[in-house]
């Protein structure tokens, strides 16, 4: 099982983080020194990814112009011998090679991974990861579930436990625990009342499928709001074939989350030996 291709969908509208994301890309707000969406596109490539497909829409051209060159601003940065800035913004523009389509209407995270069908139908496997979900730890957050899916030639979805009271915020499985980890998945609930949840499992923003998943999506209805639900496909999926869970080690930061997006922002912060000390005298006054 070859996996090549992530898709990252990047069309939502971004309506958690108003008023920054009214003319600003979500994907596109600053963690520390960097874009989020450069986050994972990063953690893509460390697990061996070569080809990034952002399903897109019309307002967010930033982020496809963020991974390509700048010439105008190259020049400015070497008239000014600013080499080590140089650099760094080159190796945005060469780390991966990009395929962008667009969404040309908003019909939930399915319908996203709908719209790569011809893209990566011909594929293996490919990997979806959600473009607000920040993960980092020892192994990249993708790669656990790759590692997973070669082995045992399934498709697998990414889980972490969220505390009780958190559980209708996520989809949620259940399933057995059939190695330290690793569950095989029986149901998939989106956004259970927190007395119904049938585990504290949460399924997060990443993914190995294989190109079965588009018969299930193609089949579907749309639920609420006119969505095409991946949790619905991924259901099928598991009924069928088989779908596995991967308990994913590391931390996580959800970008669409104010208190999360900050806290990232400052583990980041902390993370730079020359910004550290000051940012920590700094905000010794605020926590009082």
């Amino acid at each position: 099982m070859n996996i090549h291709k992530v898709v990252i969908p990047v069309a939502g509208w971004g309506t958690r983080s108003l008023p920054a994301t009214k003319n600003i890309p979500k994907e596109m707000l600053p963690v520390y020194n960097k874009p989020g969406v450069q986050y994972v596109v990063e953690e893509a490539i460390q697990a061996g990814i070569e080809d990034v497909v952002f399903i897109t829409n019309r307002d967010k051209s930033a982020i496809e112009d963020h991974f390509d060159y700048n010439l105008q601003l190259e020049m400015v940065l070497e008239r000014s011998g600013k080499e080590e800035a140089l650099a760094a913004i080159r190796q945005v523009a060469e780390m991966v090679r990009i395929i962008s389509i667009r969404q040309k209407r908003q019909l939930g995270l399915g319908h996203a991974v709908l719209c790569a069908k011809d893209v990566v139908r011909y594929d293996d496997a490919f990997a979806v990861m959600v473009g607000d979900d920040l993960m980092f730890g020892m192994s990249p957050g993708i790669r656990q579930l790759i590692e997973v899916a070669q082995s045992e030639r399934l498709p697998v979805i990414g889980v972490m436990e969220v505390p009780q009271d958190r559980v209708s915020r996520y989809g949620i499985i259940s399933g057995e625990e059939i190695s330290p980890g690793i569950y095989q998945v029986r149901k998939l609930v989106e956004k259970p009342r927190v007395d119904q949840a049938p585990s504290r499992l949460a399924i997060i923003g990443r993914y190995v499928l294989t190109p079965e998943i588009f018969v299930h999506l193609e089949k579907i209805s749309p639920g609420h709001g006119g969505e095409i639900q991946l949790t619905d496909a991924l259901q099928g999926q598991a009924s069928a074939r088989g779908l596995l869970a991967v308990k994913i080690r590391g931390m996580r930061f959800d970008a669409g989350d104010w208190a999360e997006y900050l806290t990232a922002n400052i583990y980041f912060a902390l993370q730079d030996e020359e910004l550290r000390e000051d940012l920590v005298r700094r905000l010794k006054p605020l926590l009082g």
